[in-house]
């Protein structure tokens, strides 16, 4: 852990540090309150309500680290959407909020227009097959973006990411700010986890000392409790959305003469609401994407169980139907096939397919995607080309999951 790219010094003094603040009387006043109104706003079923005291648990500790790492005069780099785990024998919640990708370490840096710094670090033996650097206004929108995966990189594995207001003028890895500039959002992808590595990262503002003092603790507490209301009422208003569609109708179909043929990604959400004996049955073809995932998440915005169950699945961790296209079963309990995606007792849940890395040319033609509902008795008559998959060969492949989630988790969970 001494040189863990996730499990630095500085994000376990963070994490500590948030553990802490949330003792506070107005965060403490802050969980009460936005528990409450979220809940009498959700309309949850039982089986998503008995969910939501442990996801809430998350999205607010995740909005209390976020918003300690909100100084520009002073950035640190902070990673969210962990699971929970121990530092220094205290437990730490998990970080999870916004419908998160199970494959992606997301890190923050607080980022001034009128500032100028550099990002130090190094990517790892096997490079990321997605990776971006993505500088956000206050509103999530892009002021500008440095591609992980083409940016110059020294032969010894470093990189020297530029960022100030001035256009690059030669430099290699330039970012250009603007006063709306507010914050980086890094993503490094892992499409394999036991072998990809996300990159070593630090960061430094250049210049002199900072003219303003840093928060007082109670102002600190403010910015969080203001944080843990808009996590809420962000993933309110993404699941509500989810839910005013019809379930169990989940498609894409794509056409290269239509618009978005050069669009680097492609998004497709729906939910699923199964009656007991049913699995919900997804067709995929990927189009050319070199990358895709298939993740189940609940009302509250937390992915399920992604370590130690199938929550999720990505192209690396599937197994290919002989055309090449890819089939998955989203059951509450294992039907003994492959790409079984676990919904961890839930018969009911989001599902955000996230496909990308589709080259110069964009995606095929053939890039599509469906959903129907299928009686799992009736399963193997349904979809006869999946492979059948052992109880040992479930036990091997749930070991291997999380032997590799753990290298970005190397605490462990708890």
């Amino acid at each position: 852990m001494l040189d863990d790219p996730v499990s630095t010094e500085s994000q376990r003094e963070q994490e500590l540090a948030a553990l802490e603040l949330i003792e506070h009387p107005t965060i403490k006043a802050a969980y009460r309150t936005v528990g409450e109104t979220w809940l009498g706003r959700a309309k949850a079923s039982d089986a998503m309500r008995e969910r939501f005291d442990e996801s809430f648990a998350e999205v607010m500790f995740s909005a209390a680290v976020w918003s300690s790492n909100q100084d520009k005069l002073r950035p640190k780099i902070t990673c969210i959407t962990r699971l929970g785990h121990r530092v220094d024998g205290r437990q730490i919640p998990g970080s999870r909020w916004g419908i998160d990708n199970p494959d992606s370490v997301y890190r923050v840096i607080p980022i001034s227009g009128d500032e100028r710094y550099e990002i130090r670090g190094r990517v790892g033996e096997h490079r990321m097959t997605e990776n971006y650097f993505t500088l956000w206004d206050a509103h999530m929108g892009t002021v500008d973006v440095l591609n992980g995966r083409t940016m110059q990189v020294d032969s010894d594995g470093s990189f020297t990411i530029t960022v100030d207001s001035k256009p690059a003028d030669g430099r290699p890895n330039h970012v250009q700010t603007s006063p709306e500039a507010h914050e980086f959002y890094i993503r490094d992808v892992l499409l394999d986890w036991g072998r990809d590595d996300p990159n070593h990262l630090e960061v430094q503002r250049l210049g002199g000392p900072p003219a303003t003092p840093a928060r007082t603790l109670d102002e600190q507490a403010e910015a969080t409790a203001a944080m843990m209301a808009y996590f809420a009422d962000f993933t309110g208003k993404l699941s509500h959305g989810v839910y005013k569609m019809p379930a169990n109708h989940f498609n894409l179909a794509w056409s290269a003469d239509k618009v978005g043929a050069m669009r680097n990604q492609v998004y497709v959400m729906g939910r699923f609401d199964l009656a007991p004996g049913e699995a919900f049955v997804v067709d995929l073809n990927d189009g050319g994407a070199e990358y895709f995932t298939v993740p189940l998440s609940n009302i509250w915005g937390t992915t399920l169980d992604i370590c130690d169950r199938t929550g999720s699945l990505n192209k690396a961790q599937s197994v290919p139907n002989d055309d090449g296209t890819y089939t998955y079963v989203i059951a509450p309990d294992d039907p003994g096939v492959a790409n079984w995606i676990d919904s961890d007792g839930l018969r009911e849940g989001i599902l955000t397919l996230r496909m990308a890395e589709f080259g110069e040319a964009g995606p095929r033609e053939d890039l599509g995607a469906r959903g129907r509902v299928v009686q799992l008795d009736r399963l193997e008559a349904e979809v006869p080309g999946l492979r059948r998959v052992s109880v040992a060969e479930r036990s091997a492949e749930l070991a291997r999951r999380r032997k590799a989630y753990l290298r970005r988790l190397p605490e462990g969970t708890i």
